[in-house]
Order: C-alpha cells, then sequence, then structure tokens
C-alpha cells in the first residue's frame, strides 16, 4: 500500500454542508491492547493480542516491554507475545503515553538491571511521582521523582501493602495491579484522597486480570488485592475503541446526519460507552443495532447544550466541549480538573481554542460553561494532543475554515485519522 500522502499544517477542517450518513469501523482500543500487552508479556506462556491497535503509543509500549526481555511481534494484525526477563540495562522512549511511562516502571522492576524512563518534552508535565513513590515503598530502588526516572531492578518486588493518592490518574492503580501478581507478596493498593478519575479504567484492569485467572479483591472501595501468582497467557481480541468514536458520533450530531460505528461491544469496561447516554441528552437518537451504535442528530442548529460531571469519563471532555461549543442552549461540564494534567491542560486549552472560534465558554477549575454563540474559522492549536485535535475537526465541521494544526498528532491512537475524515464528506 502506498503511503498516506503529506497532511498540510496546519489542516483545512472540512465543514459539513449536508447531513453526514456514514458507516465506521474503528481501531482498536488503546486503553484494552497496552493492558493486555502488558498482561502477555508477564503471563507464563506466550499470548496473542488479535486486533491490536498499531499506533503511537501501542508501539511505544511494545518497545519498551520488548526492551525489558519480552518479545512482541508487530508484524500483522494480531500480535504475538512471548514473555521475558530484562537482564541488562536500557533506556525507554515513553513519547507522551501516560499508560507507557506509568505501567512499564513495575514491569521493569521484575527484571535485573537499570531501566531509564523518558519521553517528549511534555511527558515531564505528566505526574507520575505517585507509581515512583508506591513502588519504593514495596521495595524497589528508583532514581528520580519524575521523568526522566529510572528503576534498577533486582530480579523481583517483594510487593504487600502501600497507600497512594491516585486523585490525579486512575492509572497509578492500574500500574500496580497489572503486576502486582507477580510480585512476591502480591499487592495491596489503598487510594486516600479526593475520588480517583475515570474509574471505568481500574474496572476495566481488574476484569483482564481476572479473564488471566488473577485473583483480585475489590470489595472494599478505593482498596485492591491482588493476590500472588501467575498469570495465564490469553488470546484475546480487541475492542473497538469507544473513545475514539467521539469524534464520528459528534459528526451525526452537529451535522443532523447518521454515523454508525461498527462492532460497538453489548456489555464493555470502556469509559467510551458513555457516548450513548451523552449524545442522547443532547437530543441524538441513539439505538444500539446488532452490527454497531447508531446515532443520528437532531436538525441543524437544535443541538441541545447539556450539564453534566465527566469525573470518570474525563477523556471524552475535548469532544463533549466542543459538541457544547455548538449547541444551540447553555452547557456546565463538571468534574475534570484532572485532566489538566493530561497530554496538556485541555481545560486551559479548550478554552482558549474554542473561545478563539468565537464560543462563549468560561473555564472553571474544574470543568467549562457554556453559551450560546455564533463561530468562525480561525487557527485551532492541538498542543500535540489527539483529543485537542480531535475537537477541532468537529468544530470544523459546523463552521466554515477552521484550521487544525498538527492533526498528524491523532496517530497516537488512530493513524491516518485525518484522511480517514476527510473521506466522510
Amino acid at each position: 500500500m502506498p503511503p498516506a500522502p503529506p497532511v498540510a499544517d496546519p489542516w483545512p477542517a472540512p465543514v459539513a454542508t449536508a447531513p453526514v450518513d456514514a458507516t465506521v469501523r474503528l481501531p482498536g482500543s488503546k486503553s484494552l491492547t497496552n493492558r493486555a500487552l502488558v498482561l502477555a508479556a508477564l503471563a507464563d506462556g506466550p499470548s496473542v493480542v488479535r486486533r491490536a491497535l498499531r499506533s503511537r503509543d501501542t508501539e511505544l509500549m511494545a518497545r519498551a516491554l520488548t526492551s525489558l526481555g519480552a518479545t512482541v511481534d508487530t508484524e500483522g494484525e494480531d500480535w504475538a507475545v512471548t514473555p521475558g526477563t530484562a537482564t541488562d540495562d536500557t533506556t525507554i522512549d515513553c513519547g507522551l503515553a501516560g499508560t507507557v511511562v506509568r505501567f512499564v516502571p513495575p514491569v521493569a522492576a521484575l527484571g535485573r538491571g537499570d531501566a531509564t524512563l523518558d519521553g517528549d518534552a511534555h511527558l515531564r508535565n505528566r505526574p507520575v511521582g505517585e507509581v515512583l513513590a508506591a513502588l519504593r515503598d514495596l521495595g524497589v530502588t528508583v532514581t528520580g521523582d519524575g521523568v526522566p526516572f529510572t528503576v534498577h531492578g533486582e530480579g523481583g518486588v517483594p510487593g504487600g501493602r502501600v497507600t497512594i493518592d491516585a486523585s490525579t490518574s486512575s492509572q497509578f492503580v492500574s500500574a500496580l495491579l497489572l503486576a502486582g501478581a507477580r510480585f512476591e507478596q502480591g499487592v495491596d493498593v489503598r487510594h486516600d484522597g479526593k475520588p480517583i478519575p475515570s474509574l471505568p479504567h481500574v474496572a476495566m484492569t481488574v476484569a483482564m486480570l481476572r479473564e488471566r485467572g488473577v485473583a483480585v479483591d475489590d470489595a472494599d472501595a478505593n482498596r485492591w488485592v491482588v493476590s500472588p501468582g501467575a498469570i495465564a497467557a490469553l488470546d484475546t481480541e480487541i475492542e473497538p475503541d469507544l473513545s475514539n468514536a467521539g469524534p464520528f458520533l459528534a459528526l451525526a450530531a452537529v451535522t443532523g446526519g447518521t454515523v454508525t460505528v461498527r462492532d460497538w461491544p453489548s456489555a464493555t469496561t470502556q469509559a467510551g460507552d458513555a457516548w450513548r447516554d451523552l449524545l442522547a441528552r443532547m437530543g441524538c437518537t441513539v439505538t444500539h443495532l446488532e452490527h454497531g451504535l447508531q446515532v443520528t442528530g437532531p436538525a441543524p442548529g437544535t443541538l441541545q447544550g447539556i450539564d453534566a460531571d465527566l469525573h470518570d469519563v474525563g477523556e471524552l471532555t475535548p469532544v463533549v466541549a466542543a459538541l457544547c461549543a455548538v449547541a444551540a442552549t447553555p452547557s456546565h461540564l463538571t468534574g475534570v480538573g484532572h485532566i489538566r494534567g493530561h497530554e496538556t491542560d485541555r481545560l486551559a486549552a479548550l478554552a482558549a481554542e474554542l473561545g478563539g472560534l468565537g464560543a462563549a465558554v468560561t473555564e472553571l477549575p474544574d470543568g467549562l460553561r457554556f453559551t450560546p454563540a455564533p463561530l468562525h474559522g480561525g487557527r485551532f492549536r492541538t498542543y500535540a494532543d489527539h483529543r485537542m485535535a480531535h475537537a477541532g475537526v468537529v468544530v470544523g465541521a459546523a463552521a466554515p475554515d477552521v484550521l487544525v494544526e498538527d492533526v498528524a498528532t491523532t496517530s497516537k491512537t488512530f493513524p491516518d485519522f485525518a484522511g480517514f475524515w476527510a473521506s466522510l464528506f
């Protein structure tokens, strides 16, 4: 297949001149793929991760695990993983991937040798200190409190009880749970702090551990106990990335069209399943069909605003905010102060970029408030954040002459997103 043509920067986002009618098949979930890769690398035999997402974040995870002794064959659509243990020093590029910089250190601690983790410049702004402090409490030697840092593997981790504050990222909990069964005493993780954001992602981690025979006790609130033992090898098929469904379903909402996302699971732990409720509350018709999820938007200009606490589904905020900027009635989004520590400060970035296109948006400590206002064209900066690019193209579908900077940042979770998006118009 010839390479995709170069993408202009800034990219002229296509504007919809008629309702969009499309059926899309999405790449696999990044969250599921990277968790499956970690568990396969720690398993008691070879595994296959079927329909793995091929993106920057997942390829960084595959390379990280390979540098720590596993073998991850990414040549085909299905990725074969053979477990292994690190025996030498290594340096790991985490890019801008939170799952890599947080999930990999506990794995590195199980091997022998020094693993130094570094990445893109903005990775230094992403919180990781709680994971490193927790590893120290569990008997691991770590040099540094933020990126870059070095995990000094000594061939095992004592494990046991640890208390952390996961109020800025649920990934702190998942990182310890994923490797916990391989710790000598297992791990008993207790959260002490404000409510944990994005709890569905912790539920996803627990479900995937149990699928592989790991005993996890989560009966008590804010406590997860993983018993020591083997992680069973498992061939697993990755669901479509339901968070990535956001811009496509939003396209139906802003154009009054109909978009169907194929293979939407009937039951899932993905946070993106919340699109069904959110879009229905904004006036869309949402139907779960046998072959996928179908969303039909209201007549153009009649999309309803929403009052929503997005604490558990913070990754959906950028596209929800873009819809609020287009909506005909006011909106109030709350509960997402933690997304200031994502790839960029998403609240400040959304307020600046949507406001620059005419949206009447007020930045709040933990959210955004919108009142209806006419939108116009202009530059939309993405801050190397794929979710910001998603917000930019959604607004661009409703307002002419929107130029999205660095739309290629969407390769983090969706290769050739721009070409695929343009094909829908």
